[in-house]
Formats: structure tokens, C-alpha cells, sequence
């Protein structure tokens, strides 16, 4: 609730820029790339928020609507991965699941500078920032078998009667940092966590449904452990929905403007 408050609070000032605060006479476009590490936090890591599992990458464009308020469309590629056999508890390694995805997100993001900065022109060559926004996941669970790639989803592990759902609202938020390298050359570094709406980005989420049905495959992608789970015991953990996060560091263009204000 207090996330989606701040994040509502945030918009809602961006919206009294439009309304009628100052702004610029004319708005400047950024351009920019990122790049770096990607975390999750589900039912395979319940408690390790900032264990980097895969690589990221992405791209931006934004317009900066004044030094302190830009807003932009956000695309980023993604990679998280987990594995029982690999923790240190030994419940999770008698468990044995496992799984790897691709992440496909792009959200329209809001950000806030805590000092005057604008690329392309005013005072401050730093400053700290926090960002926050709307946005879209896909994802698509996988185990490798023996050199065989099964996508776990069509397998319904969890005995669902519908394959569930492989893509997901968010909400990204986080932090982070700018520096003006030239007049129209930004060097960024940020941390930002983003809340899904799924609890099944690790193919994870209710109870085992002792699945026999005579495809091994399901039986075994649904119990890697290959005991006899009870019926309706946790497969995961009681966490409602997945989250993972985003840790990049880019570089942006932002385009002169002859027209554009000056500070």
C-alpha cells in the first residue's frame, strides 16, 4: 500500500507540471542504452534480494521536461535463474527445482532529479535520483534435461487445468545516480526492484498435486525430488507474487534543442 501510494504521489506531481507549474518552452529528447545484472526473489530464493542471477540490457528514450522531471519508455532484457541443488538449505536441495527465463519488460518510467539537472545545459553535473512507473513483463519458465529444454508452463506442474498466464502488469521503482560526462553526455548507474502481479515467473507458486499421470516428464518437472510429496503439501513458499530487479549502469545522448531554455 505505501509503494502504491508514493508511486501515485509521484505521477500526481508529474501531473502539475502539465497542469500549469514552469516548465520548458520547448522538451528535450534522450537517448540512451544500459546494461548489467538481473535478481529475483520468489519461491527458489526467498531471502537473498541482491543475488545478481543473470545479465540485463536495454534502451531508453525520454523527454526532459525540466531539471528535475523527465519521463520516459523503458525497454529491458533480462535473465533471472535459480536452483535448489545450489542452496545452503537442505530442505531446498532435497526439493531439487529448477528453473532459468528470459524477461521481456518495457514500462513508461518517471523520473526525479534531487538537484537541478538537465542534460544539454543546466548547473549541476550530478545528482541523485529516484524513478518509479508502469509496466509489462513476459517471462516463460524452462528447465534443461538432460540437454533437453522443456517449457515447464506447458506442463502444467501444479496440475492447473489452464497453462497460467506468461506475462505480468509491474510496477518498476528505484534508485539511483547521473553524471553529465559532456554537455549532452550522461553517465547513469541504477538499483530498481519491480512488483509483478504473478507468482509464477519460477513455474512455483501453490501445492503438489501428486501427478500421476503417466507422463514421466510432468511427473518428474512437477517432484524433481521423486518422493512422495503429500498431496496438497507447499511447493513453494507463501509470498503471493514473484518480484526481480534490475541493477544497470548506461550511457545516454540527449539531443540539442536551439529553441530549448537555457539555466
Amino acid at each position: 500500500m505505501k509503494l502504491r501510494n508514493g508511486l501515485l504521489f509521484l505521477l500526481a506531481l508529474t501531473g502539475l507540471n502539465f497542469m500549469g507549474m514552469p516548465v520548458s518552452q520547448a522538451q528535450n529528447l534522450e537517448i540512451g542504452l544500459t546494461a548489467g545484472g538481473t535478481a529475483y526473489m520468489g519461491d527458489l530464493n526467498p531471502d537473498h534480494p541482491f543475488k545478481i542471477s543473470g545479465e540485463a540490457a536495454g534502451g531508453f528514450v525520454k523527454l526532459n521536461l525540466d531539471p528535475y522531471w523527465s519521463l520516459g519508455i523503458h525497454y529491458t532484457y533480462g535473465r533471472i535463474t535459480a536452483d535448489d541443488a545450489k542452496s545452503s538449505q537442505a530442505d531446498f536441495q532435497q526439493r531439487n527445482l529448477k528453473f532459468y527465463t528470459p524477461l521481456h519488460e518495457i514500462a513508461a518510467i518517471v523520473d526525479f532529479n534531487f538537484m537541478e539537472y538537465f542534460a544539454g545545459g543546466g548547473r549541476k553535473r550530478f545528482t541523485p535520483y529516484v524513478y518509479a512507473g508502469i509496466g509489462g513483463v513476459l517471462f516463460n519458465p524452462k528447465r534443461k534435461v538432460d540437454d533437453e529444454v522443456y517449457y515447464l508452463r506447458l506442463y502444467r506442474t501444479e496440475d492447473q487445468y489452464f497453462p497460467y498466464r506468461n506475462y505480468s502488469f509491474t510496477i518498476p521503482y528505484g534508485a539511483g545516480v547521473k553524471f553529465k560526462l559532456k554537455s549532452n553526455l550522461t553517465l547513469l548507474a541504477n538499483i530498481g526492484y519491480r512488483s509483478t502481479f504473478t507468482d509464477y515467473m519460477d513455474d512455483v507458486s501453490g501445492v503438489y498435486h501428486g501427478i500421476t499421470d503417466g507422463n514421466l516428464m510432468r511427473e518428474y518437472l512437477a517432484n524433481p525430488a521423486l518422493d512422495n510429496r503429500s498431496f496438497g503439501a507447499q511447493r513453494g513458499d507463501s509470498r503471493k507474487s514473484d518480484t526481480y530487479m534490475f541493477s544497470q549502469v548506461g550511457l545516454s545522448y540527449t539531443f540539442p534543442c536551439k529553441d530549448c531554455w537555457t539555466f
